[in-house]
């Protein structure tokens, strides 16, 4: 009998069933057009997870050519605002994890519009992220030299360094404030004004930087300095106007001081049982990543410099899939509460394929584009050299790497399986990152693009791991009633 394969005709005579080979190309025929014929899937994808990842291209796009900015001064400069920067790092994941925390009980109580508790969790993130602040900013105040020497051993790295981070510091004060009201904003379904206020901060920072560093405009030619202080007016616009948008708009993040701090120790014990977790995982994680970022300064400043220009790239690359990845949590999770658990399964499973696919796209096209993105830094050859092999790990790795952010973000966090998530991303990279970036960096004395090969194996450990996880479906927790229980109870 015949049977149709793709645009052809394939004949084959059984008495029977048919052979196992042929019901396998049929199966996998029939899954790919489901695959890309499922409208609804690819409608709420875009809807949801299009404006963050243009929000996050348009800071990495931005971010990259503030990069290029001081690289015209050198790998030095280079070196010493990557090291501040990493400071600046560490506070964003710790602040990233507080209000993706809080996210789900917000989330959950805009299902009930619920404001006055919604603004009673939006106080709470400010009072954690603002303590987190203070901290942060009394480091880039009394101690940066001693901070940054951490990282290297350059005196000149830290000297410069330290300089551009009691300038920049003051941004740890702002950021806690447009963090959190960014995130009630998103939660309750307003994607929309985060994205025009960063669009706009970050577009004048950019325009501030080349300014001031350059001394263009009539305005003085600072260096690293103009930079710190481009990025400081940034951050406090970007503020600013998000306060503004919020409070004339009225909408549910608009509250008033005596509403944001009307919670008791009951209501803070129960929303930290979901902050917690969250936080203490992007925490570890952040430092995993510092103490990669020691091991590549110590290696020497021709290799932090081509760590950080490599990093801007990098990122610009993944934006995309942090889009992907937010969008994947929101759909596997609203399948998950709505009793749909098969739904979910197949939502994972479609966001992980496009992550796979996509990440071999855009890793192809960081070889393709690579060396012309690099002729534009006025730096020795050797970090040249270095850069353009770290870039080429970066290719080959990414489609891993964007893979676990999927499984991480978008499956494991949205099913409820954060005790897991935690003890992987967390564990490996301490485990197994740390311990091999060590080895390559002080045993075996390897230069910088050997070292972060090896830290690759973190990844593929995670993914080997989470993929098992992820076939056995036990991620899958429908959490909606005992959120909801505690969400009443706590109101």
């Amino acid at each position: 009998m015949p049977v149709i394969i793709g645009g052809g005709t394939y004949f084959e005579f059984w008495s029977g069933d048919p052979p196992v080979y042929l019901s396998t190309i049929r199966e996998t025929r029939n899954r790919l057009i489901e695959f890309f014929r499922d409208a609804e899937y690819y409608q709420r994808l875009l809807k949801v997870g299009l404006p963050i990842a243009l929000q996050q291209f348009i800071m990495s796009s931005l971010n990259m050519v503030s990069v290029m900015f001081i690289g015209q001064m050198g790998e030095t400069a280079i070196a010493a605002v990557g090291l501040a920067n990493q400071i600046g790092f560490l506070f964003n994941l710790l602040l990233f994890g507080v209000t993706s925390g809080s996210a789900i009980f917000t989330a959950q109580l805009w299902g009930k519009q619920d404001i006055p508790n919604i603004r009673k969790v939006l106080g709470l993130c400010l009072t954690l992220g603002m303590a987190a602040g203070l901290i942060f900013w009394m480091i880039s105040m009394l101690m940066p030299a001693l901070a940054l020497g951490i990282y290297s051993e350059d005196q000149a790295v830290v000297t410069l360094g330290s300089q551009y981070l009691r300038i920049f510091g003051w941004a740890f004060l702002f950021l806690p404030v447009t963090f959190s009201y960014a995130a009630v904003l998103r939660s309750t379904g307003d994607v929309r004004t985060p994205l025009i206020v960063s669009l706009a901060a970050l577009s004048f920072n950019t325009l501030l930087s080349y300014a001031l560093i350059f001394g263009r405009f009539g305005l003085p030619e600072m260096g690293v300095d103009g930079a710190a202080l481009a990025g400081l007016l940034a951050r406090i616009l970007e503020c600013g106007g998000l306060l503004i948008l919020v409070y004339r708009w009225r909408g549910p993040a608009a509250a008033r001081l005596a509403e944001l701090f009307r919670y008791d120790l009951q209501f803070l014990k129960k929303i930290m049982q979901r902050v917690l977790p969250v936080a203490l995982n992007e925490l570890l994680w952040a430092l995993g990543i510092a103490a990669y970022n020691v091991v590549y300064a110590r290696i020497g400043t021709e290799s932090i410099a081509a760590m950080n220009i490599a990093a801007s790239i990098d990122n610009l690359a993944f934006v995309i899939f942090i889009g992907l990845g937010n969008a994947c949590a929101i759909l596997v999770g609203n399948r998950i509460g709505a009793g749909e658990e098969k739904l979910a399964f197949r939502y994972a499973g479609r966001s992980l394929g496009l992550a796979i696919a996509g990440g071999l796209l855009v890793g192809g096209l960081i070889l393709a584009f690579s060396p012309l993105i690099l002729d534009i830094y006025k730096v020795s050859p050797q970090v040249v050299d270095y850069t353009r092999k770290v870039l080429i790990i970066i290719a080959v790795f990414l489609w891993l790497r964007v893979s676990n952010l999927i499984l991480f973000i978008g499956v494991f966090r949205s099913g409820g399986d954060t005790r897991f998530g935690f003890f992987l991303d967390a564990g490996t990279i301490w485990v197994v990152g740390v311990p091999l970036a060590v080895l390559g960096a002080f045993v075996f004395h390897l230069p910088v693009y050997f070292v972060y090969l090896m830290v690759m194996m973190d990844e593929l450990t995670k993914f080997i791991v989470g993929l098992w996880r992820y076939l056995s479906r036990r991620w899958i927790h429908n959490l909606a009633g005992m959120v909801e229980t505690d969400a009443a109870s706590v109101v």
